[in-house]
Parts: structure tokens; sequence; C-alpha cells
């Protein structure tokens, strides 16, 4: 298995600063890069795994749309205990793909798992149990995001789970500049320099559109959700799950 490097990025001035992209270079800094990035990552992994031991059932399928490295996939593979299912891991980057065939590979499970490089927007979403959206939906269009949710609601079974994670913004002025600045802050506790979070935040400006809470749960009481609740925030980051 390849090892993870150091997110060094954007340790140095860049004369432009280019949107961000999951390329090579940051497919191979990615588990360093978001483990000091996103606030109770391993939290949200470790209990999609959990989810997964509670909710899928047998012959059915497991999407992990966005599946960057397969670390949710992973965490499935290891708690499902479900007979006749696979794991359908899909993302859009060729460098992301590659390296996480080589992860997946690393690691033996009884749960099948197909790894496709593939647009999730284009992906069947079919006799489904359960669905990840691990800091996915974010790099999505905005005007694309409600058809993409109402195709995984109609592609869960009854009582099949989506678990959707994401960046959040606030309208509420004063709230988004204190959970920014706290966010800000624990990168720079996990030592990202100034520079590294400025360059960063302008990297992400134009490819990481942000909606806040209350859209979410709009958008998938729209797709036919029946319960929805948010199980975990930590500043501007949060997780919820939503039960066909």
């Amino acid at each position: 298995m390849q090892k993870s490097a150091t997110d060094l990025i954007y340790s140095n001035p860049h004369s432009q600063v280019k949107d961000f992209t999951f390329d090579a270079q940051v497919a191979e800094v990615f588990p360093d890069m978001i483990s000091r990035s996103v606030p109770g990552y391993n939290t949200i992994i470790d209990t999609i795994g959990r989810l997964s031991q509670r909710y899928v059932t047998d012959n059915s399928n497991v999407y992990d749309l966005g599946c960057s490295l397969g670390a949710a996939t992973l965490a499935m593979r290891r708690a499902i205990t479900a007979e006749g299912c696979q794991i359908i891991g899909v993302d859009n980057s060729p460098a992301m793909v590659e390296r996480c065939k080589i992860h997946i590979q690393a690691f033996k499970g009884q749960t099948p798992v197909d790894i496709r490089q593939a647009n999730i927007q284009e992906t069947e979403i079919e006799n489904a149990s359960m669905v990840v959206l691990n800091f996915t939906l974010q790099f999505i269009d905005k005007s694309e995001r409600q058809a993409l949710i109402s195709k995984i609601a109609r592609g869960l079974n009854p009582g099949g789970i989506l678990v959707l994670s994401e960046k959040i913004t606030q309208d509420d002025s004063v709230s988004r500049e204190l959970l920014t600045d706290l966010h800000h802050e624990f990168k720079k506790a996990n030592g990202y320099s100034e520079l590294e979070v400025a360059q960063k935040r302008t990297a992400l400006e134009n490819v990481m559109r942000t909606d806040t809470l209350e859209i979410h749960h709009q958008r998938l009481t729209q797709a036919g959700f029946n319960h929805i609740t948010p199980w975990f925030q930590c500043f501007n980051f949060f997780s919820l799950v939503a039960i066909k």
C-alpha cells in the first residue's frame, strides 16, 4: 500500500493560486490533508462503518459517491455483516481512483468492492440500502444537487440510509465569521501556516460552494426522505443521516 505524504502543496507562495483539483499531487497527500483540515473526520468515517453494520441489508448495493481514496468504503467493508451485497465506489478523478484501488486491494474483506471512475451525476443508483456522500456534494454544481439527491432517494430501498457530510455556511455573518475563524485556528493547530490556510482558501473559492443546513434539509425533504437528523457538527463541518 502506498504511504501518504505530508501535505505541503500550499507551503510556498504561489504566483497564481489555481483552482483546487483532485489531481495526482492531491491524491498523494490526501489522507494527511483531510485529517488536518476536517475536524472530526475520523469520527465520521468510524460512524459510517457503524451505520453500515446497522443498515446494510442482504443482497443490496452500497454506494460511496465521491469515494476519493476509499476511507468510507473500507470502514463499511470492515463492518458490514449482510450477505450478498457489494460496495460501489465512484469518483471522477483518475488519480484518486488509481490510488483508491491500491488501498482497497491492500485490505481484504468479505464484501466485494467495485471502484469506478465516473461522474456521480451519471451513476445509476439501484437496489441500495446505504449511500454515502462524504464531503462530495459541495463540489457538485449547485444547479445539479437536487437532481442528485432525488436520484439517490429513488434508488434507495425503503428503510435505506443516506449519510451526507458537508462543510456548511451560515446566513448570519457573525456566526459565519466565528466558525470560519475556529476552523482556521484548527488548521493552524495542526501545523498549517497562515500562508497555507490563505492559499488553500483561495484555491477552493470557485470550486467548493457550500450550503446552509436549512437548504440541505429542504433538498432532502423534497427528495422524499422521511427522517432527517444531523448527528455530528464541529465548527462549520457536519454530517447527517437521511432515512427513506
